[in-house]
């Protein structure tokens, strides 16, 4: 299993319109080979400022390094240059390989 993880600095005042932009997209995910599973999360608000994360779950890093090489992925980020202005400074990727998993 692969994890990756985008981390977004938002200003309170911008919270709702990023937000917005989430939750109103067309990630194109679901048909993506691998894709296991995806969350956006909300931080706590601190100095100023509220941090977000895209969580997403691959079933290997190879399945996600798919989906940024895909026509789907260039799709769904073609607009994401003119909503830079939603969060401070660029998004932070992190991405991981699971080495132990409990249900």
């Amino acid at each position: 299993m692969y994890i990756a993880m985008n981390r977004f600095t938002v200003r309170p005042e911008n919270a709702e319109a990023f937000e917005a932009l989430w939750l109103g997209r067309d990630s194109h995910l679901k048909d993506m080979e691998g894709f296991v599973e995806f969350h956006m999360l909300k931080g706590p608000e601190v100095e100023g400022t509220i941090l977000y994360a895209s969580h997403t779950v691959w079933a290997s890093e190879d399945a996600f390094r798919g989906w940024t090489r895909s026509t789907a992925f260039r799709e769904a980020h073609k607009n994401a240059g003119s909503t830079a202005k939603l969060h401070e400074g660029s998004p932070t990727f992190e991405g991981f390989s699971t080495i132990q998993h409990i249900v």
